[in-house]
């Protein structure tokens, strides 16, 4: 007898063959029969006039700190999302000792915006090694999950303070060697590392991975080819990348002979010139044998800035140092004249090339939580800086002080015609190119992308018929496992995993966005549901029923050479 059996739907497979309609057939958490099923179940689900997929894979996420106070790793299956990766950009929390805790968890509070008091209030940093990291959470997380090992964790453990100092010595990479050896044995899916100049820790100084060498870059990744089933995952800089950008890139991918995806390329029609550069890495890469793919988010990279992490903002001339003060000196700052002066005429610097980022004025009041502001809210600060007969900044540090530095501003959204739209589209089809970015599990007062995988179908297959339904199911579900060489998902299959979701092909789509206090410490978060999509299942168990999260916890803790095959970077 089955467990499960969705009948009357249509089949799409997620390898971008035309769907089908037939019953799916669920047992032990396997797929077992696709057609029309006669075997009676336990359940019966109707998805007539419905969708049946695969779950959607979200590659680049930062769940690694949420996962022990929100074991769903909400909101993400809400929108479909059945597994994930985790450990990006180098920021892991695994391997640790007693005194590295504190610095990586405020490391990770200012770099990817997690709430320090929920860092500290919800995870219990009592593991050493990345062996003991991914047995904490085996067995208690609702959708699959995999872990990359970090740059920054393994450089911190090994080196400590000299880590933001100076270049490793041969027997610091050494040791840095046989720790990542450690966590891929242990099923780290692959090594992550960043050389991005946003990326900061809460001194203000780059994080330890940007002082690495180009020499230890690639002889950490010359480790991650002697274990199966791993990958590389990389942030090169900021803006337009330099020759030595894609010849490092290039490099790390053939001394891994693994793929390297880097993360972010936003697209937009007017920014088309810039995605044909990046893009034009994966050919460099190609040329000496590796495979380069720019990490690309399927809509406009919304940032929802605020004062209190200050992320994005400490790019500013001087506010690196300023952002990273406590909210308590801050505060002191902007109420002090001289304060906010001081701190405009460093970000209005006449040698700065971001003063566009310091234009006050063309920043949207998105959410205040003071009921002075409130009926301001969907105004911009020049609107309402006219209106009162103030300057838009002046008018921002009056909201920050009655918001705790809470209140949320920003820019006009150029991302949504048809044009940007059509572009994104061309750029999933682009072999150098690979659909994800959401990000979710950080920064969460700043941005809401990890409703990638419902907006992608909602605005180019509901809402502009740009690309059929079997195609974008496709970039979410087929592509990305055979990426990272994921065993039996991805595809809806006889005999793999029961990773499935069922949806409403034209009500899929993001739900309304707002602000969320619901973390340790009673911090806030940016958060928002998926809508049209009615189940749910991971490995068969059912965790998503009509837009509610289910008590179920069925996801398998992904092993990187026993869940996972090798993808090399000639394929």
């Amino acid at each position: 007898m089955l467990d499960v059996v969705i009948t009357g739907g249509t089949v799409i497979d997620g390898t971008g063959a035309a769907g089908v309609r037939a019953d799916v057939g669920i047992r032990d958490g396997v797929v077992v029969e696709i057609g029309a099923v006669a075997e009676p179940a336990h359940r019966t689900i109707d998805a007539t006039d419905q969708i049946v997929a695969p779950g959607f894979i979200d590659i680049h996420t930062h769940y690694d700190a949420q996962a022990f106070w929100d074991t769903t790793l909400s909101p993400s299956p809400l929108h479909g999302v059945t597994t994930v990766m985790g450990g990006n950009c180098g920021f892991t929390i695994a391997p640790l000792t007693g005194e590295d805790g504190d610095y990586l968890m405020r490391m990770l509070a200012r770099v990817e915006g997690m709430p320090l008091e929920s860092l500290q209030q919800g995870v219990p940093w009592d593991w050493t090694s990345t062996a003991e990291y991914l047995d904490r959470l085996d067995g208690t997380l609702m959708p699959n999950a995999g872990f990359l090992v970090g740059h920054s964790a393994i450089r911190r453990v090994v080196m400590k303070e000299a880590a933001t100092e100076r270049e490793a010595t041969a027997d610091e990479l050494g040791q840095m060697v046989q720790l990542l050896r450690d966590g891929l044995a242990a099923g780290g899916m692959g090594f992550s590392s960043t050389w991005s100049t946003s990326h900061n820790d809460h001194t203000g100084v780059p994080v330890p991975s940007r002082h690495a060498s180009r020499a230890e870059v690639l002889a950490l990744c010359s480790v991650v080819r002697e274990f199966p089933g791993t990958t590389l995952e990389f942030i090169p800089q900021v803006g337009p990348f330099s020759d030595a950008t894609f010849e490092l890139m290039a490099d790390m991918s053939v001394a891994a002979n693994r793929p390297l995806n880097w993360n972010l390329l936003a697209v937009q029609a007017q920014n088309w010139e810039h995605v044909q550069h990046q893009l034009s890495g994966g050919d460099i890469a190609e040329a000496k044998g590796g495979r380069v793919l720019a990490l690309t988010l399927p809509d406009t990279f919304r940032l929802r800035l605020n004062l209190r992490s200050g992320f994005v903002l400490d790019i500013l001339p001087g506010w690196d140092k300023l952002m990273a003060l406590p909210p308590a000196e801050k505060l002191a700052m902007l109420r002090n004249p001289a304060g906010r002066k001081h701190m405009n005429d460093l970000a209005q610097s006449p040698t700065s090339n971001l003063k566009s980022l310091a234009n006050w004025s063309t920043y949207t009041l998105l959410e205040t939580f003071s009921s002075r502001w409130k009926p301001y809210e969907g105004q911009t600060l020049g609107a309402i800086a006219t209106a009162l007969g103030k300057e838009p900044w002046d008018v921002l540090c009056d909201i920050a002080i009655d918001d705790d530095l809470n209140t949320v501003i920003a820019s006009a959204d150029t991302g949504q015609t048809d044009a940007s739209w059509e572009k994104r589209v061309e750029v999933w089809r682009d072999p150098r190119a690979i659909v994800g970015a959401s990000d979710a599990g950080a920064h969460l007062d700043m941005i809401d992308s990890f409703s990638y995988a419902t907006t992608l179908i909602a605005r180019t297959t509901v809402e502009r018929s740009l690309l059929p339904l079997e195609e974008a199911v496709h970039y979410l579900t087929g592509a990305p496992a055979a990426l990272y060489g994921l065993k039996g998902r991805g595809v809806l299959a006889q005999g793999n995993a029961a990773d499935v979701i069922v949806f409403d092909p034209q009500a899929i789509g993001p739900g309304e966005v707002f602000t969320k206090f619901d973390l340790p410490g009673g911090a806030g978060r940016v958060y928002g549901e998926g809508v049209g999509i009615s189940n749910v299942f991971v490995n068969g168990i059912e965790c998503v029923a009509d837009g509610e999260l289910l008590d179920a916890r069925p996801g398998t803790l992904l092993r990187s050479g026993r869940d996972t095959n090798t993808v090399t970077a000639k394929a």
